[in-house]
């Protein structure tokens, strides 16, 4: 991977200087949330080595709990309040699996929760932030910014924000999938291991991956994968500098619509990831059936666009080991239905 050096600060536009996380923050991470969050397993299909070429290690963050590997980032921002502080409550933004994962933590721990969420959100992802206690608030994606809610919120509250990138404790603890899956690898895979593949939206998960890969895998190629239409990071890492995407587009992924990648972890993307690729809709489609027809799993399309990408030749695991990360499963059974249905 690209071993550029990491700044130890960045000024951010609304937040003002975020610290930039390294592997011991990860270490800490894994240790802080070890009790409410699951060590999710490795799995091997002997139907994708052979499509792949070579083993392919799928890290089951479907399977978490509250449905994706939101809920690592959730825990360990929260776990890290004052008490204090945690009286006062927190606000999240989120397209749906970051609100469900703060919701879920702040119930456990007791803390009030308003996520902010639009208004074109999965009605299940809405739905099940609302049953773990939050309240939610909706905007329209398209003419209100999720940013300045969460800040006017935080004014008349004095409540904490937990955005789903921005944040090192949120951003350290996504690393710990990284982790474990490394960690779980047996002596030989890692050794030989060559592709690292994660899904990206404002590009959290594939950040704190890094850390956790210039550690233990330095090895190994990053690579992220987008939906087409909100490749930004992918453009991003062409022009090398943020860039956003351009508004209107649809996608399946839900999970997966950030309008520009978060500044935090392009700090570290930007110098960290050796690619990114983007996936079209029917790609995703085809992964999601593969999943549930081959693996037996469910799949949310955002959490399945790094399956896709290795599935329709976008990356290439070059003869070495890989670990393909799933990291969500919150999909609507209608939209499920659909894509099976579409089947060829």
């Amino acid at each position: 991977m690209n071993l550029t050096p990491l700044p130890a600060t960045i000024e951010h536009e609304m937040l003002g200087t975020l610290r930039v996380p390294g592997y011991e923050d990860v270490l800490a991470a894994a240790d802080r949330i070890a009790p409410y969050v699951r060590r999710t397993a490795l799995l091997r299909s002997p139907t994708l080595d052979d499509l792949a070429g070579a083993p392919v290690w799928l890290k089951l963050e479907n399977l978490q709990v509250t449905g994706s590997f939101k809920a690592r980032g959730a825990f360990n921002a929260l776990l890290n309040l004052p008490p204090s502080v945690r009286a006062r409550g927190v606000v999240a933004y989120s397209t749906g699996n970051h609100g469900q994962a703060v919701a879920w933590a702040a119930r456990t721990l007791d803390i009030p929760a308003t996520i902010v969420m639009p208004a074109d959100a999965p009605a299940n992802k809405v739905d099940k932030a609302r049953r773990h206690g939050a309240q939610v608030v909706q905007y329209d994606r398209q003419r209100e910014s999720r940013e300045t809610i969460g800040m006017r919120l935080l004014a008349e509250t004095g409540a904490t924000l937990v955005p789903p990138g921005d944040h090192p404790d949120v951003l350290a603890a996504q690393g710990t999938l990284a982790l474990e899956a490394l960690r779980d690898l047996p002596p030989a895979a890692l050794e030989n291991l060559g592709l690292f593949a994660t899904p990206c939206g404002g590009g959290g998960m594939a950040a704190g991956c890094a850390l956790a890969l210039q550690a233990l895998a330095p090895h190994a190629r990053l690579v992220a994968a987008e939906p087409a239409g909100y490749d930004d990071t992918v453009r991003s890492l062409a022009s090398g500098q943020r860039v956003s995407n351009v508004p209107g587009a649809t996608t399946l992924c839900d999970a997966l619509m950030a309008s520009i990648p978060a500044e935090l972890p392009y700090a570290i993307n930007g110098r960290r990831l050796d690619g990114a690729v983007a996936v079209t809709d029917d790609e995703v489609s085809a992964a999601v059936r593969f999943a549930l027809e081959e693996l037996r799993l469910v799949v949310e399309p955002g959490g399945a666009v790094a399956l896709a990408a290795l599935l329709a030749g976008h990356v290439s695991t070059q003869g070495k080991d890989a670990v393909v990360v799933l990291s969500g499963g919150n999909i609507d059974l209608p939209l499920l239905a659909r894509i099976v249905a579409t089947a060829s």
